[in-house]
């Protein structure tokens, strides 16, 4: 059966557009540990669910995020299974420029992680922020509010570490910065998407505000080995 990339969008991300960022083999990958967890099997046939588990037993734990229900590996224990939800954009609103929006560079790198680590969008490590473009807004020359790009797969790149500082939540930053990151996507022909836990109705939304609309519900599964 002939399934979408969506549908398994870490697979698709590591295996082209992300692979100088992976670590594993033909049949599981993984993005190298400093920059985040996310893994995916190629398929769920046992050859390639033991090839995550080695990736698993090697570099720790890591975090799926498919359609349908994501089968154990061998050796290894769900810590977390939860519900989530994909969505894509259909009616992006158009963009004015805002001043307060800049573009955050290698100099930003610390402060980036220290905002996601306080605010906690998602995974995020050292080097996450070189996934793609981050953009953010700056308030007395610290980081108050960031958005970026994450996992890119042909025709898609999504929009990800979305976070604002809890000092200066309710003034439309998450909202604003998810934009701007949404209009660099697809100024390049590509389509963005995104990830949250459907629990999130917040968050959800706020992203159909933005003209983001449902595609899917996936499976999110944090694996830990068993052993």
């Amino acid at each position: 059966m002939t399934t979408h990339s969506l549908d398994r969008p870490i697979w698709h991300a590591l295996s082209t557009r992300l692979s100088h960022l992976a670590v594993g083999s033909a049949r599981a990958l993984r993005f190298a540990p400093d920059i985040g967890p996310l893994a995916a099997a190629r398929d769920d046939s046992p050859e390639s669910l033991q090839a995550l588990s080695n990736l698993v037993a090697e570099h720790g734990n890591v975090v799926l995020l498919q359609v349908g229900e994501s089968p154990l590996p061998p050796n290894t224990t769900a810590e977390m299974t939860a519900l989530g939800v994909q969505m894509v954009a259909q009616n992006l609103a158009p963009l004015e420029p805002d001043h307060r929006v800049e573009r955050l560079t290698e100099a930003d790198a610390r402060e980036m992680l220290e905002l996601a680590t306080l605010t906690k969008p998602g995974p995020f490590k050292a080097r996450t922020h070189q996934l793609g473009g981050f953009w953010g807004i700056k308030e007395n020359g610290k980081l108050v509010a960031m958005a970026g790009e994450r996992m890119k797969l042909t025709g898609f790149t999504e929009v990800s570490g979305v976070c604002t500082h809890p000092d200066v939540r309710g003034r439309g930053y998450a909202g604003l910065l998810s934009r701007t990151v949404a209009t660099q996507i697809q100024k390049r022909g590509e389509t963005p998407m995104l990830h949250v836990f459907a629990s999130n109705t917040a968050a959800v939304s706020l992203y159909e505000s933005l003209g983001f609309v449902l595609r899917c519900h996936v499976t999110v599964t944090m694996l830990a080995p068993s052993g």
